[in-house]
């Protein structure tokens, strides 16, 4: 008997520390996540009963703000711009939690962050609230010029001040407006949740920074950069015309785009986007091209404000058992996936002489008086290439702008440098890519700026889709745009956008 009860009080004891323990993880340890996890309605209904600080583009328009609520929750939660900011500022519901900037920036927005209301401690005290402004570094302009551009097709534009990593544009269609679904109509926010979880693609989704894709031709920036980093070639290596590539360990090819023959230096090929020789540079790398991929963090997680998705790529040690897998990912197809914010990133590499810079959304947070609580300062999160690699990959890409498959992306007056790209879509038509720089010969007086274009599926040309027909028009507008100034006013939610001047050249 005695024993018994000596068994019971050990397994009551027991459970008695598991859970203490429990409840301090849970109260101490994982109490900002549970706080702050979009599912934590008690959070969403106490801040719905203060005000919430605006979301204010580079200029100061206000692209999120609060209003004040003739009803139980005292302030409503607008956006005045609708779809052009939606998958940025992302929504705050009290159905369905918060996303985006609203999300991740929660604690500045409604104050609770200490530094926020730090200038009027005795306002504080007082038990006034004090809110913050989150100032983007976006630009509503660029955003309205992107829209312009990519003309209702499905696709993203992402722009980058090359020398901070400064996001200026960030743009997709299809876009969401999060009014209706952050408002106080739970029936109605229900109703357009259920409508844009029933769309395809799901507008919420954001497809610029949190989707992956096949990059196509526009990631031979990468192989031949790691081509010349590793000295496999140089601009002037010959390579044989060929219309396939025998492919190792297997009986199948690589082909050239359209069946075509082309070889020659690796300029040439570079700007003609030959398969065949970049097919053979992935080979010859070997496992170098793992290595040069880990060195432009493609298959690393992203430090983005807004959590980026991370791309994909051929294991290391993989090269002996599937060398063919190589070949494909130096053409940016089979393991390689990466997001338009990465392809931007690379380009803005080649421009800053070899460092890539860490990508931000917000530029500062203001407190209540309009007072710099923090700013970002640029930070280099990786050099994968060398000043000089840097120097010869801009020489390629401009001549791939000026002789080669993105005339499309000319500016008079500017020297556009890219890289056009046609991924292959199993089962559907062709992703269409631009990326680039301009202007490529900027003196450190001037902005520069990175691009990367997407028109997803085809756009309004199904299978004859191409990155030189469809998307090297499109950043050749919008680089054009901010370069000159000529920039279009951004349109309100619910009106009709009117086009702004075509910028010229």
């Amino acid at each position: 008997m005695n024993a018994r009860i000596r068994r019971s009080g050990l397994l009551i004891t027991a459970a008695f520390i598991v859970l203490f323990g429990m409840l301090n993880w849970l109260q101490i340890v994982s109490a900002k996540e549970l706080y702050n996890d979009p599912r934590n309605f008690r959070r969403i209904v106490r801040d719905y009963a203060n005000p919430r600080g605006p979301i204010i583009d580079s200029e100061g328009l206000a692209v999120a703000v609060s209003v004040p609520a003739d009803n139980q929750y005292d302030f409503l939660r607008t956006y005045p711009y609708g779809p052009l900011f939606g998958n940025v500022t992302g929504f705050y519901s009290f159905q369905f939690g918060a996303s985006g900037i609203e999300d991740v920036f929660n604690d500045e927005l409604t104050g609770r962050d200490p530094d926020v209301g730090a200038a009027d401690l005795l306002g504080l005290l007082q038990g006034e609230v004090h809110t913050g402004t989150a100032q983007l570094s976006i630009d509503a302009r660029a955003q309205e010029l992107a829209r312009q551009a990519l003309a209702g097709r499905r696709g993203s534009v992402v722009v980058l001040d090359t020398r901070t990593g400064a996001v200026v544009a960030l743009y997709q269609e299809p876009g969401f407006d999060p009014t209706v679904i952050s408002g106080h109509d739970v029936d109605a926010a229900k109703r357009d949740d259920a409508t844009l979880a029933a769309s395809n693609p799901d507008p919420r989704l954001a497809r610029s920074f949190r989707e992956i894709y096949p990059p196509g031709s526009t990631f031979k920036i990468v192989t031949a950069a790691a081509a010349l980093t590793f000295g496999i070639a140089t601009p002037d290596t010959e390579f044989p015309v060929l219309t396939e590539l025998d492919l190792p360990l297997t009986d199948r090819t690589l082909s050239n785009f359209g069946g075509s023959a082309c070889g020659g230096n690796l300029r040439d090929s570079f700007a003609r986007s030959c398969n065949t020789v970049f097919g053979q540079l992935g080979l010859d790398l070997n496992e170098d091209l793992v290595k040069s991929l880990q060195a432009w963090g493609i298959g690393e997680s992203i430090p983005f404000d807004l959590r980026a998705a991370r791309a994909t790529r051929p294991a290391a040690g993989s090269f002996r058992d599937n060398a063919p897998l190589f070949a494909q990912a130096a053409i940016g197809q089979g393991e390689i996936s990466v997001s338009p914010l990465q392809m931007a990133m690379i380009a803005a590499t080649v421009a800053n002489g070899g460092q890539m810079m860490r990508p931000y959304v917000v530029q500062r947070v203001l407190d209540v008086d309009a007072g710099i609580v923090s700013e970002t300062t640029p930070q280099v999160w990786r050099t994968p290439i060398t000043a000089d690699v840097a120097a010869t990959m801009r020489d390629l890409m401009v001549g791939v702008v000026e002789q080669g498959t993105g005339s499309a992306a000319r500016i008079d007056g500017v020297m556009v440098a890219g890289k056009t790209g046609t991924a292959q879509v199993q089962g559907a038509d062709p992703h269409a890519w631009f990326v680039g720089f301009a202007p490529a010969d900027a003196t450190l007086a001037q902005r520069q700026y990175a691009i990367a274009v997407l028109i997803e599926n085809g756009g309004n040309v199904g299978s004859e889709a191409t990155g030189g027909r469809l998307s090297a028009p499109v950043a050749q507008q919008v680089l054009s745009g901010l370069i000159s100034g000529q920039l279009p006013s951004p349109t309100p939610a619910g009106a009709v956008p009117v086009p702004g001047p075509t910028p010229g050249g």
